[in-house]
C-alpha cells in the first residue's frame, strides 16, 4: 500500500471514535429529552450528522483506496451505524494503518535499495 492509502485509513480511524461518542450522546439526549426538560436533540443531532457525513465520505475513500473486499467495506460502514461500533473500527482501523505504512515503508526502501545511488564511498 501507498502512504495515501495509510492516510485514508488513518483519516478514517481518526473521526470514528468522535463519530461514537457523538451517537453515544445523542442518544443519551433523546432519553433526557422524554423524561426532563433538557432539550439538546437539536444541537447533538447536528453534531452527530455532521460527524457521521465524514466518516462516509472518509469510509468511501479509505475503501476506494485501500481496495477492501465488499465484507470488510461493508463491516466498516455497519460499524459506524451501530451505537459503540466506532470504538471497534478505531481499534481494527489503527492495527491496518500501521501495517500500511509499513508496506508502503518497506516498498520504498526495496525500490532505493537495488539500484541505489545514493551511497557514499570511502575515500
Amino acid at each position: 500500500m501507498e502512504l495515501k492509502t495509510a492516510a485514508a485509513l488513518r483519516r478514517l480511524r481518526l473521526i470514528s471514535a468522535p463519530e461514537a461518542v457523538s451517537f453515544l450522546l445523542l442518544l443519551v439526549c433523546s432519553v433526557l429529552k422524554r423524561t426532563t426538560d433538557f432539550n439538546a436533540v437539536p444541537v447533538m443531532g447536528m453534531v452527530h450528522g455532521v460527524l457521521f457525513i465524514l466518516y462516509v465520505l472518509f469510509w468511501a475513500d479509505s475503501w476506494n483506496r485501500a481496495r477492501w473486499p465488499l465484507g470488510r467495506g461493508a463491516l466498516y460502514f455497519v460499524l459506524s451505524v451501530l451505537p459503540t461500533g466506532g470504538f471497534f473500527a478505531e481499534r481494527m482501523l489503527a492495527r491496518e494503518s500501521v501495517a500500511a505504512v509499513v508496506a508502503a515503508r518497506e516498498a520504498a526502501q526495496a525500490a532505493q535499495a537495488p539500484g541505489s545511488s545514493d551511497v557514499v564511498g570511502a575515500a
